[in-house]
Formats: C-alpha cells, structure tokens, sequence
C-alpha cells in the first residue's frame, strides 16, 4: 500500500494554500465576499480532506468486510461547500444578486484542493490558471456585453411625452 511521506504532504499543503491564495487575490482584488484567506483555507482544508481520505486509514485496510471509498469524503466536499458559498449569495433586489461569482470561486478552489491531496497537480494548476484567466479576463467582455444589451434596451424604449407618463399617486 502506498503511504505518503511526510515531505509530500507539506507539499500537497503548500501547494493547495498557494493555487487557493491565487485565486483568493484576485477575489480580494475585486472585492468579492470571500478574499484571500477565505479561499486559501477552503482549498487548504479541501487537500487535508482528500489526503486524509486517501491515506489516513491505512491501518484498517486488508482487514475482512472493510472496503473504503476515497471519493465519499471528496464528495462530501462538494457538498460542504454548497453552504459556504450560500452564504456569500446576498439578494439585495428582486432582480439584483451578489456574491455568485465568489461562491463558484470558492466551489472551485474545493475542487482544486482535493485535486492537490490527490496529486493531480497538473489538473489543479491548470484549474487555477483557467479560474484565474476568467475572474480577470472576462470581467471586461462581461461588462462591455451587459452595457451594451442595457443601451439596445434604452434605444428599443420609447420615450412617452410628459402628459402620458404615469404619475405617482
């Protein structure tokens, strides 16, 4: 049975809380509800997770009627993470939500983590990398994309006289 040494868990630790920092920075830098130590403990917790699901029972394993699945506890993960990231969703309007984008950056850097405790570094790099290109390169398209739908809106309205306009009550 493959046992993880000490080295390589130190490793998978700092790896997880750097990729979650990176992400968190960004989150951080655009004032997003949940900012770098937020994101840096969720990913951090996510790879404690996993390794312990993957690596912490060894003492048990071989024994009869025991059968263990690494994926139930990585699972239960993705599940958690629902309620952190509801809880950075604020309605403030009928049609006004925050907070979305920081909950699926948290959900992400969940995955990420339990990418790292796994040792699937390319994959969590990647992910990283990826998460990263669109919280920074795409909240300009998205920005220009809604004004420009908000200014098609405003041309297609018409603009009723004074004497035609509902008045309050």
């Amino acid at each position: 049975m493959y046992q993880l040494s000490p080295g390589e868990t130190i490793l998978r630790l700092s790896v997880a809380a750097i990729l979650g920092s990176l992400v968190g920075l960004e989150r951080q830098r655009k004032e997003g509800s949940a900012g770098l130590r937020t994101h840096m403990m969720v990913c951090l917790g996510s790879c404690l997770v996993m390794i312990v699901s993957a690596f912490g029972f060894e003492d048990i394993l071989g024994r009869p009627a025991v059968v263990l699945d690494p994926s139930r506890i990585a699972a239960q993960v993705i599940s958690g993470i629902g309620f952190l990231g509801a809880g950075t969703i604020i309605f403030l309007q009928p049609r006004s939500i925050r907070g979305l984008t920081t909950a699926a950056g948290l959900w992400t850097v969940a995955a990420i983590g339990l990418a790292v405790g796994a040792g699937l570094y390319v994959a969590a790099i990647a992910t990283t990398v990826i998460a990263l290109l669109i919280l920074a390169a795409f909240k300009p398209l998205e920005s220009r994309l809604t004004n420009k739908r908000l200014q098609d809106k405003q041309k297609k309205r018409p603009i009723l006289p004074e004497e035609d306009r509902p008045s309050d009550i």
